[in-house]
């Protein structure tokens, strides 16, 4: 089974408002980056489409370590609070729906057809592969072309 690196970004400039998304794929000496953006969407989403895409885009099952630096993501994955919400109809507790199902119903079952793990790393601390994933989340907000969805 193919071992690959994921690392992602997502920047939004208002949250909601216009965002965008950046990802990088490492196997071996191959490298490939995506990114896109919306003009209204929130920073977690495109925290979440980053890996989302990044996962979606692997032609195979794969062993990945994922890079993000989103603690919403990683602990919610980590710490089984995003199977817990999906198993209470998507409630975080007795009065609170969980934010962005839609997203969350892509990425677990993303994460049960590869053998992902999930590793935190401080934004915006000089780790290369998430400046550079920062940089392109930031220039897809900034296109002429965003896609009109992307925040519910």
């Amino acid at each position: 089974m193919k071992r690959i690196q994921l690392f992602s970004d997502g920047a939004c400039s208002g949250n909601p408002g216009p965002g965008g998304y950046g990802v990088i794929l490492k196997y071996n000496e191959h490298e490939k980056e995506f990114s896109a953006g919306y003009k209204s969407t929130t920073n977690n989403r495109m925290e979440m489409m980053a890996i989302i895409v990044g996962l979606e885009s692997l032609k195979e099952t794969c062993q990945v370590d994922v890079y993000s630096d989103s603690k919403y993501i990683v602990d919610a994955v980590n710490q089984g609070w995003a199977l817990k919400w999906e198993a209470n109809n998507w409630k975080r507790n007795k009065k609170e729906m969980a934010k962005n199902i839609d997203l969350w119903v892509r990425l677990l079952d993303l994460l049960e057809k590869h053998e992902v793990t999930m590793t935190w790393v401080k934004g915006h601390a000089g780790h290369p592969e998430n400046e550079r994933c920062d940089k392109l989340a930031v220039a897809a907000a900034a296109s002429p072309t965003l896609v009109d969805k992307g925040a519910k």
